[in-house]
């Protein structure tokens, strides 16, 4: 029995390496872009890259509507950095124009820790992945300043000036972290959201 299918939204973002990460885990990955690939999958994953970049081409795409109704229809989903942004109910310090799925009962700063050259490395223990503590890395990355009653905390900074803050959360099917797993080839949040995947399946 052959794993999952599980899309990587390929507008923008680290798509490349989720697709390799995905496949590590036993998932048949592949890059979505259009309405039709998207009715292929069983999951999907949104990348980091820019928010509101992001933002503007799900609209070119036509794949707004289209990931809405999916979502609200129980797909399993994961947003890696701008993904979680995309994910958010509520954006601060975002672009007037700027628009999310807003599936995520959560409220979360976008480039909270800092800029490009504020990038960062920093153990997260994550609840539900067995071993050491995550090695996470942040790029422009936001951070989860709120979240509604539905919404688990998965993992928060452990040491540091933002030691305390939550990084990485899940409501139902949806997954969501500040950090970019596909970076640090440690495959065991990849594989946690493939399970994910093959349960709603």
């Amino acid at each position: 029995m052959g794993g999952p299918i599980i899309g990587v939204l390929a507008l923008q973002g680290d798509v490349r390496e989720h697709v390799h990460a995905l496949i590590g885990c036993g998932a048949d990955a592949r890059p979505v872009r259009r309405p039709e690939e998207l009715d292929a999958v069983d999951g999907l994953v949104i990348p980091g890259g820019e928010s509101t970049t992001i933002s503007k081409l799900v609209d070119i795409f036509e794949m707004r509507e289209p990931i809405d109704k999916r979502i609200a229809a129980g797909m399993p989903v994961y947003g890696s950095c701008a993904g979680m942004i995309m994910l958010a109910r509520q954006v601060l310090d975002g672009r007037p124009d700027q628009r999310g799925f807003e599936a995520i009962e959560m409220t979360v700063r976008r480039n909270a820790f800092g800029r490009q050259v504020d990038s960062f490395e920093a153990p997260v223990t994550l609840a539900g992945v067995e071993g050491e503590p995550f090695h996470a890395v942040f790029i422009r990355a936001p951070w989860v300043e709120r979240v509604g009653d539905e919404v688990e905390v998965l993992g928060t900074v452990t040491e540091g000036p933002a030691a305390g803050r939550i990084v990485a959360v899940r409501q139902g099917n949806l997954l969501a972290t500040s950090f970019h797993p596909e970076l640090t080839g440690d495959l065991r949040l990849h594989a946690y959201f493939v399970d994910l995947v093959r349960a709603a399946a």
